[in-house]
């Protein structure tokens, strides 16, 4: 897949795509351990006890990309704020997400 092709695609298709590869090149019992995992937490109810779309978030300081504290409150002053939880450069799902 090209890079003009996947900019072409929504998160979604480029989620999808993801997955699929992964199916593909992974052992059947790696993929049946990660739907577990995911059933798992789908029924734990955690997605539910979250911020919600068009919540207010609770304030909050969090390192940023760079380790210096960033709280939610002095940036909302400056404008709207978009969180984004990215685990490394090494999680595929990160990058298709904040490319995004």
């Amino acid at each position: 897949m090209t890079a003009e092709h996947t900019a072409e695609m929504s998160l979604q298709e480029q989620l999808a795509a993801l997955v699929a590869r992964g199916k593909a090149v992974l052992p059947s019992e790696i993929i049946e351990s990660l739907q577990r995992d995911l059933e798992t937490l789908a029924r734990s109810g955690l997605a539910q006890q979250s911020v919600q779309v068009g919540e207010q978030a609770p304030d909050f300081t969090l390192p940023d990309a760079l380790g210096q504290p960033v709280t939610l409150s002095a940036r909302l002053v400056q404008g709207p704020v978009v969180v984004a939880f990215y685990r490394g450069v090494w999680c595929h799902d990160s990058n298709v997400q904040l490319r995004a």
